[in-house]
């Protein structure tokens, strides 16, 4: 599934073949479209569209172009529009100083306007920003509900203006212009920006990509938009079309979210095994308290399951680069289940790593490392801590103080009986990095710093 959140399928340009174009986008694997209302007239041609077609839905507001026209009875009409079941937020509004249609403190003084009565009728908004990162990111602190969310359409700042945005609940929405030759500082950008906090958009009729640049854009060549990022940000397409889909299905409350927690699921060419949702740590930083989703997957477990069930959904494990025992908890709970589905694993020509909190061996009350012998080729153990008290601060173990100690020792361990041992820290601001990194070398294994807040 793709999603284009910015579209303007209202206007003049699709006059001649607009169902085409949304047939087009459907065999292209658009499922939904959002049309982005600019103006009274468009915003109302806009919804009109919406109730046609399934697959459209409606934003309604005023572009800052249009700003110098508004009359107070628009926004009274907008807010009629507002209130149609398919519209789904209030935008495209903000300012532009670069075509500055429209003096910049009516522009100001308009968007703020707006913004109160996106607040009134509680809808995200769709923010316009062209030349005036600072005016607009001091007027959504000053008049925004981050609560709310919302989106900063075709996105051109840097990554601390986007990291700020972020901050206020908005999505980073990434257009055609990802894909340009001398767009690279834009896709340094989108390599910095977590997936979970991006969408994907057109902008059509404008901004078409690379390979119909200059000609008229349309909602399916979004696909093209979601290829450049999926190799900026070394996830496949089918992980990219998954993780901003579902970003924008949460925002903006359509289409229907996994319901189901997963027991497989993949990121890049990996599949990853959810085999249990119980841990022995509490993560501070852990995403499973804030939400039942990783990278678009449901990771919410009704009920554990059984080694034939993950065998089962595995397949030929030679698809996929490795088979990841990882999930919403701590895999070693279940070793019995790990050394059966990784025998079966191997026997058949896969990889096997583990991703693991290195609590196996206080878990079980023995050295469990010798029985994963062969069955294993790589595990990854979190290390999370320079010392046993930013370590216990982080990770909050079950086992109590001697938890570090233990947690090194099981890396120590590791290295003699599984090829490939990495520890891990995340990147939280109490981390020493530099130390963490010395240890991980002292104990003998690979170090990889993890990014706060990003899983998968």
């Amino acid at each position: 599934m793709l999603i284009d959140t910015h579209a303007h399928l209202e206007m003049r340009e699709f006059n001649e073949d607009r169902d085409e174009v949304i047939k087009r986008a459907k065999e292209a694997g658009v499922d939904y479209i959002i049309t982005i209302g600019t103006t009274v007239e468009s915003s109302r041609d806009a919804v009109l569209l919406a109730e046609k077609h399934d697959c459209v839905y409606a934003a309604v507001g005023i572009h800052p172009h249009e700003a110098k026209d508004i009359l107070h009875p628009a926004y009274e009409v907008i807010r009629h529009f507002a209130k149609h079941k398919k519209v789904v937020a209030y935008g495209e509004i903000g300012l532009d100083y670069y075509y500055e249609h429209t003096q910049r403190s009516v522009q100001q003084r308009k968007f703020r306007d707006m913004l109160h009565e996106a607040r009134e009728l509680q809808l995200p908004i769709i923010v316009h920003d062209r030349d005036a990162h600072e005016d607009t990111l001091r007027i959504l602190k000053e008049a925004w509900d981050p609560v709310l969310g919302g989106i900063m359409h075709c996105f051109s700042g840097d990554i601390e203006y986007a990291r700020q945005l972020m901050d206020l609940g908005f999505y980073i929405s990434i257009a055609g212009p990802v894909t340009f030759p001398k767009a690279q500082v834009l896709r340094d950008v989108v390599k910095q920006v977590p997936i979970e906090q991006m969408l994907i958009e057109t902008d059509a009729p404008y901004l078409a990509p690379q390979a119909y640049r200059g000609k008229r854009n349309e909602p399916a060549y979004v696909r093209f938009t979601a290829e450049e990022i999926a190799k900026a940000k070394g996830l496949s397409f089918d992980d990219v079309a998954r993780i901003t889909s579902f970003n924008a299905m949460q925002l903006f409350g359509i289409g229907d979210v996994p319901k189901k927690g997963k027991i497989t699921y993949p990121i890049r060419n990996s599949l990853y095994l959810n085999v249990t949702n119980r841990c022995t740590s509490a993560c501070t930083f852990c995403v499973r308290y804030f939400t039942d989703y990783v990278k678009g997957h449901n990771l919410r477990l009704a009920e554990e399951p059984t080694a034939d069930d993950l065998i089962k959904e595995i397949g030929d494990p030679k698809r996929y680069d490795e088979i990841v025992f990882c999930g919403y908890g701590e895999p070693t709970l279940r070793i019995e289940v790990i050394k059966a589905v990784a025998a079966e694993v191997k026997k058949k020509g896969g990889k096997v790593r583990i991703d693991t909190n290195g609590h196996g061996n206080l878990i079980h009350k023995r050295n469990i490392l010798p029985e994963l012998q062969g069955l294993v080729d790589a595990v990854s153990v979190s290390l999370n801590g320079q010392n046993a008290e930013v370590y216990a601060r982080l990770s909050q173990p079950k086992f109590g103080p001697q938890t570090y100690d233990a947690v090194k020792e099981f890396i120590k361990e590791a290295t003699k009986y599984i090829p490939d041992v990495t520890a891990t820290v995340v990147s939280a601001p109490e981390v020493d990095i530099e130390a963490c990194r010395r240890i991980a070398e002292e104990l003998g294994a690979k170090y990889r710093v993890r990014e706060y807040n990003v899983v998968g």
